[in-house]
């Protein structure tokens, strides 16, 4: 079962991560969300935070993790919002439940195929020998050689914990990212069609959804609308996190 974080109480509201994220990363405003009314279940996906880890990967294994805790926690119609990897689970689940999902918020990315690039940041999190015992000073060190941005290193260093006393390790299970980082850039279905309300946001100086993916996003969503957020990268929510919450919000409502 999925480990989740749960807020409020209202209408079931799903948070979905991105790629090496977790649920802490969306705590903030799942609080936020919760005071205003929903019933926030902040999710970790399989192989990431404190959720289990297991040599399948794929977004058909994360949607179906994610039908097996509604049904655990008897959520029967949701909304649904997901960032980057948990935005293409989110696409997929809505898509293959339609009947479970009311509102769905896609956080800058699209249902079509993205080449592999992440390869800098797993050079990075691979060139981490935890044999040794580094310091999280140290681990920050070896990150800083290989991932320059400063944003993207403190968001990986979320995912650091103390495993034991004087032992550190990552949250999030590298082996298999390592194995099976294809399956990350994978297209929705050329059938996943969901018929009901979608919001796609995204950052204005990100690259994931640009003016010619519209056409893509609306045969899939026809009830689709697309907001941009200016002046913000890929991790929009995290830049301006004021600002995604009126749009998101008021979507919402």
């Amino acid at each position: 079962m999925l480990y989740s974080k749960i807020e409020g109480s209202g209408k079931p509201l799903l948070i979905l991560h991105g790629f090496l994220g977790m649920s802490d990363n969306w705590k903030t405003m799942g609080v936020q969300f919760a005071a205003n009314g929903f019933e926030v279940h902040l999710l970790d996906l399989r192989n990431h935070g404190r959720s289990f880890h297991s040599p399948d990967f794929n977004y058909e294994l994360m949607v179906q993790d994610v039908h097996e805790y509604c049904m655990a926690n008897n959520l029967e119609k949701m909304d649904v919002l997901g960032h980057s990897m948990g935005g293409k689970t989110a696409m997929l689940f809505a898509t293959t439940y339609p009947n479970k999902v009311d509102k769905l918020i896609v956080a800058d990315i699209g249902p079509k195929f993205y080449p592999q690039h992440h390869q800098a940041i797993l050079g990075g999190l691979n060139a981490v020998d935890f044999s040794i015992k580094p310091s999280r000073n140290e681990v920050e060190e070896i990150l800083s050689q290989h991932i320059f941005d400063f944003g993207t290193r403190q968001f990986l260093m979320k995912s650091l914990y103390w495993q034991e006393p004087g032992q550190l390790a990552f949250r999030f299970n590298l082996a298999v990212f390592n194995i099976n980082l294809d399956e990350i850039g994978k297209p929705l279905p050329e059938n996943a069609i969901f018929n009901n309300a979608t919001l796609f946001i995204r950052g204005g100086n990100s690259n994931y959804i640009l003016d010619e993916d519209f056409e893509n996003i609306k045969q899939h969503f026809p009830s689709s609308i697309v907001e941009t957020i200016p002046k913000v990268g890929h991790w929009l929510h995290a830049e301006n996190p004021k600002l995604f919450f009126e749009i998101t919000n008021a979507f919402l409502e």
